[in-house]
Formats: structure tokens, C-alpha cells, sequence
């Protein structure tokens, strides 16, 4: 493979895509096409739509299905290297189903930032490439997304800030020192169980799409709220991406 383009597009929203992520769309010879399961056969249209917009046809469209991630057990780690393996192999059987295992340009579009909170840089690493050989267009991040559509500034004065998973503030709890928390993939709701009496949560789904939603105000006060709208949600939809941010209001 000559190279391997990781493509950040923000929330699929045409009009986050910058000029060089569409040069890069447009002069790729292939692009890898993830499909997850049918609930959620609507991501894979989001992408499709915005590559066909850009004049891409679908002969230079590689589809594939996503493998499922094992998630039974305590050994997350495990389970995550074992699906960012089976993720590399669906990639070079795609590339390999087109003859284009050795000589090609291959883009891959990516959800948000491909350096933030994203795996595809370590899965194209295991494709044996060069540093040099594995190209990374950014993209608009759901965090500028929330902190816009609320209009928030992202950090207090001179102040720090923590991106995190829900995982991690499940696991660690609210840090010490750190009065701005941003927290992604969290399918368990974690701020439901967040005990902080003066905090506050500015929470977004579908950010830049025509579904957006968005909801803020003391967490004690609306987080039911935020369960039962992101619940019916992802009923409707099959699927729902979420981010929120949590902030202590200053004693």
C-alpha cells in the first residue's frame, strides 16, 4: 500500500468537512467502508451520501462488516486488542478483494478526529506500514460541536480541562483539581451516578445533523431528562452518539 489516509469528518455533516479532507476523499483510489449491524445501518449511509457528493462511485468503495467486539469478562484491554486485530484483517481482506494490496492511495473516513478517542491509527499500524506510509486529515471534534451548539467555552480562565470516558469517570470518579470534565462514549449514562451538588452538565446527540439534540442545566436537575431522551433515541434510530460536559460552578 502506498499510503493509507485516516479522514476525520467530523459527524458526517457535509459541511464539517474541510478542503483538504475532501482533496484527500477525491484522489483516494479506495476507501474502506465499515457496516456495523443493522440497527445501525444508517452510519454507513451517512458516509455513502458524503462520498457520493464528492464524485466517489462505488467502484472505489471497499465495503466490509465490522467485527463485534467480545464483551464478556474483566479483561477490556484483551478484548479490545482482539478486536482492533480482526478490524486489521477485514481491512487487508478488502484490500486484497480490489488487487490493491501494494500499490494504492486508501482512505478511511472517521467519525470526529482520528486522534481523539478514535483506534484507527493503532489498527492501521498493524497493516505493517511506515510512519510515513499512514497519512491522518483532521477532522471537527464533537467536543467543538457541544461546546458551539450550547455556546460554552470549553475551558474556564486559565483553567484545565479533562477529556474522558465514561468508563473512567465510572471507575475513578470525579478527579481532584479538575472542575471541567468532557466525557465520551458513555453507553452506561455514567452521570447518573455522578454525586456533585453544584455541577452542572451540557449535554449533545447527533451534534450537526438534522436529529441533533441538546439539553443542559443543573445535573441533578435534568439528568433523568437526558436518560429517557437518549433512551427513546436510540430506540428510534438504531443507534446514538452522545457526548456531555460536566462543570463545577466555582464556590
Amino acid at each position: 500500500m502506498r499510503e493509507i489516509c485516516l479522514i476525520g469528518i467530523g459527524t458526517g455533516n457535509p459541511e464539517h468537512i474541510t478542503l483538504e479532507a475532501e482533496r484527500a476523499i477525491r484522489q483516494a483510489d479506495l476507501v474502506l467502508l465499515p457496516h456495523k449491524e443493522d440497527g445501525k445501518a444508517e452510519l454507513a449511509h451517512v458516509r455513502i451520501t458524503l462520498l457520493q457528493r464528492l464524485g466517489v462511485g462505488p467502484e472505489r468503495i471497499a465495503h466490509f462488516d465490522m467485527p463485534v467486539r467480545r464483551q464478556h469478562g474483566d479483561d477490556y484491554g484483551q478484548q479490545v486488542d482482539e478486536w482492533h486485530d480482526a478490524i486489521a484483517q477485514r481491512w487487508r481482506a478488502s484490500l486484497v478483494a480490489h488487487s490493491m494490496a501494494q500499490s494504492c492511495r486508501v482512505a478511511l473516513l472517521v467519525w470526529g478526529d482520528p486522534v481523539l478517542y478514535d483506534s484507527s491509527l493503532r489498527i492501521a499500524a498493524r497493516l505493517g506500514l511506515s510512519p510515513q506510509q499512514v497519512r491522518v486529515v483532521p477532522g471537527i471534534t464533537s467536543m467543538q460541536l457541544l461546546c458551539g451548539a450550547h455556546g460554552i467555552a470549553l475551558n474556564d480562565i486559565g483553567a484545565p480541562f479533562l477529556v474522558t470516558t465514561g468508563r473512567q469517570l465510572q471507575k475513578s470518579g470525579w478527579p481532584k483539581g479538575i472542575d471541567t470534565l468532557v466525557v465520551m462514549l458513555d453507553g452506561q449514562c455514567t452521570y447518573e451516578q455522578v454525586c456533585e451538588p453544584d455541577a452542572d452538565i451540557y449535554w449533545g446527540a447527533y451534534l450537526g445533523m438534522p436529529q441533533q439534540m441538546l439539553i443542559r442545566g443543573k445535573l441533578a436537575d435534568v439528568k433523568a431528562r437526558i436518560t429517557d431522551q437518549r433512551r427513546q433515541a436510540r430506540a428510534r434510530h438504531g443507534w446514538i452518539m452522545d457526548i456531555y460536559l460536566l462543570r463545577r460552578r466555582p464556590a
